[in-house]
């Protein structure tokens, strides 16, 4: 670990969003998954919430980039259980689903805790999913086709995101607690060693301000 890349990683941390999420309810392509991972990183989500096909759901190398280590993705089995922990964290679940009662996303105010829930490829989102969400919003277009790539969708509704969040200051000063920043700091920086510490239910060793491991942690 070379303090350039710590420095960055801490850089990255202090940027993340712990209020901003995304649900993907049977998102069922691999590339769509992970494009949308992607996204999230960019615009500094700190988490994201699936709830996977009956075919289960992995990553596509080519479109994450490499950013499920980055980003951490938390499986729910049903969409109600992945609902119950969100609502529990106190997040609006905001949907992009056209129709009556939808307003344009732009419209929605994304420094408020919030969640976006997709849907999958070919049907959108399910009717229980838009019985259940705070608000449908929708993304305005002008040609025959009505709606985008599930992935599309979710970078034009991050990234307005990011821009209201930046316009609020909210990336402007670190939002993870201190323990949390430094837990997330070792584990990027050194992914095995948490794996053999969580393993064996030992504490993370210390690292100094370059991310070198203090020997006498």
């Amino acid at each position: 670990m070379t303090p350039e890349r710590y420095a960055r990683i801490l850089r990255v941390l202090d940027r993340r969003q712990p209020d901003l999420t995304v649900l993907m309810e049977r998102v069922g392509k691999s590339h769509n998954f992970s494009a949308i991972l992607r996204n999230c990183d960019a615009v500094g989500v700190l988490e994201a919430h699936v709830v996977p096909p009956e075919a289960g759901l992995d990553l596509h190398r080519a479109s994450s980039a490499g950013t499920n280590k980055w980003v951490r993705v938390r499986r729910h089995g049903t969409l109600a259980d992945a609902l119950g922990v969100l609502e529990g964290d106190g997040f609006s679940v905001l949907a992009a689903h056209p129709g009556d009662g939808a307003v344009d996303y732009r419209e929605w105010d994304f420094t408020e805790p919030t969640c976006l829930l997709m849907g999958t490829e070919l049907h959108g989102l399910s009717e229980e999913a838009r019985a259940s969400v705070d608000r449908l919003v929708s993304i305005p277009m002008v040609g025959m086709a009505r709606s985008l790539n599930v992935s599309v969708a979710a970078s034009l509704l991050l990234f307005e995101a990011f821009r209201q969040r930046s316009a609020a200051g909210l990336y402007d000063a670190p939002r993870l607690s201190p323990e949390l920043r430094a837990r997330l700091a070792f584990e990027w920086a050194y992914p095995r060693l948490a794996g053999d510490c969580g393993a064996r239910g030992a504490p993370y060793p210390v690292l100094d301000g370059e991310g070198q491991i203090v020997q006498d942690s």
